[in-house]
């Protein structure tokens, strides 16, 4: 009985595995004729996640559509992305033996950036003319029917116009905060401001500045230092100074020249600021001098708080950063029912009576004094910011 029992299981073994053979021939052959359809990848969304000092999470989103009517475990299935900016793989992910539903689904990954790819792709993106394409690649290689290979590519566009507001014509005052005896405020003026990109390398990105300055005195002042610092959201990216002295004669113009550095070897802790703030950053630059000049008894140090830059930063990386904006905190704009809507009625305005042409009272017949002029010492017009190169008015109160 035992060994009857043996080939009875034996040839319902045999049985069920021609079942599964002429099931998995069908199945094969039915995607051959085009009944069952090959699931391929419709959409590829990706998101930032948690940021931390070494690595930046990317969440990503693949919508695979099934076209048949019932699941497929996709076993020898491989589904890889990529991430790239500008060239740089930035993220690479990817799974095997995937599950699809009939339909859409969305299969969720997760991989890591090493935050110490941020500074090479921050050199192509300023070598690039402050332009980045982000390139989404996933890449599907399935075993039905053979080896296939399906892919799908998303490109989305960056541009940021980081340094472009420095360029100036605006005439801003340099002042002191105590100047010495015989000296007033203003001690320069500064009638045009300009930067562009020098050429970034792996470890820094310069900026390259030119500031027209005027000397409104009657003495020549030299400005023997330009020193700067930047900082990206509050990050210090970049300090120095530049000890080449530049002498302004009196009433004359002279154009000084600095090349400010960032250091890009701390853009990875800059980074992890942005991507906090919703990909918006905060930029200064802050600029002092040293000044000497005969009247003074020791070189000045003056901060430029009217030459300080602050521009706002805004990215966004994937091109879905307000994608989930709720529809109900939108205003509703009213339907048109073809009812004319009044136009409102003018409130009438008043007029005014008119003013006194001096000082208010009533002209009662006495004739006005003419008022004496004011002295061009005490006249506060004199300090007026300048246009273009102003002309220094001589005093006679002792100060410069």
């Amino acid at each position: 009985m035992d060994g009857l029992g043996e080939i009875v299981t034996a040839g319902r073994l045999k049985v069920a595995g021609a079942v599964v053979g002429v099931l998995v021939a069908s199945l094969v052959g039915a995607v051959a004729l085009g009944v069952l359809g090959t699931p391929a990848v419709e959409a590829v969304d990706n998101r930032f996640g948690e940021v931390d000092n070494e690595t930046t999470v990317i969440d990503t989103d693949l919508v695979v559509d099934n076209p048949n009517p019932v699941g497929v475990q996709l076993g020898n299935t491989t589904i890889n992305y990529t991430v790239r900016m500008n060239d740089v793989a930035m993220a690479v992910g990817g799974r095997e033996g995937l599950g699809v539903e009939p339909g859409n689904s969305t299969l969720e990954f997760t991989t890591r950036m090493d935050n110490e790819r941020i500074p090479t792709w921050w050199v192509t993106h300023v070598n690039g003319d402050e332009r980045t394409v982000v390139t989404i690649n996933a890449t599907v290689r399935t075993s039905l029917l053979g080896e296939r290979q399906f892919d799908i590519t998303q490109e989305q566009e960056v541009e940021t116009d980081i340094i472009g507001q420095f360029n100036s014509d605006e005439t801003r005052p340099v002042e002191a905060d105590d100047p010495p005896p015989g000296v007033r405020n203003p001690i320069l003026y500064v009638n045009r401001t300009s930067a562009s990109w020098g050429e970034a390398t792996a470890e820094t990105t310069p900026i390259d500045m030119e500031f027209l300055v005027y000397n409104p005195k009657t003495v020549p002042f030299t400005v023997t230092e330009l020193g700067y610092e930047i900082t990206m959201n509050g990050v210090a990216v970049g300090e120095g100074r530049t000890e080449e002295a530049t002498a302004i004669p009196p009433g004359g113009t002279e154009t000084i020249r600095t090349e400010t550095l960032i250091r890009n070897g701390n853009l990875d802790d800059w980074w992890v600021t942005h991507l906090r703030n919703d990909q918006v950053t905060d930029l200064r630059i802050e600029f002092y001098a040293v000044v000497s000049g005969e009247l003074l008894p020791q070189d000045v140090r003056v901060p430029l708080d009217e030459l300080t830059y602050e521009r706002t930063i805004e990215t966004d990386i994937f091109g879905n950063k307000n994608a989930s904006t709720d529809r109900d905190e939108t205003t509703p704009t009213p339907a048109d029912d073809g009812t004319a809507t009044p136009e409102p009625t003018p409130t009438p305005t008043p007029t005014p009576e008119p003013a006194d042409p001096v000082d208010g009272p009533v002209d009662d017949g006495t004739p006005t004094a003419t008022p004496e002029p004011v002295d061009p010492v005490d006249d506060p017009a004199d300090d007026e910011t300048p246009t273009a190169e102003p002309t220094p008015t001589p005093t006679d109160d002792g100060l410069i």
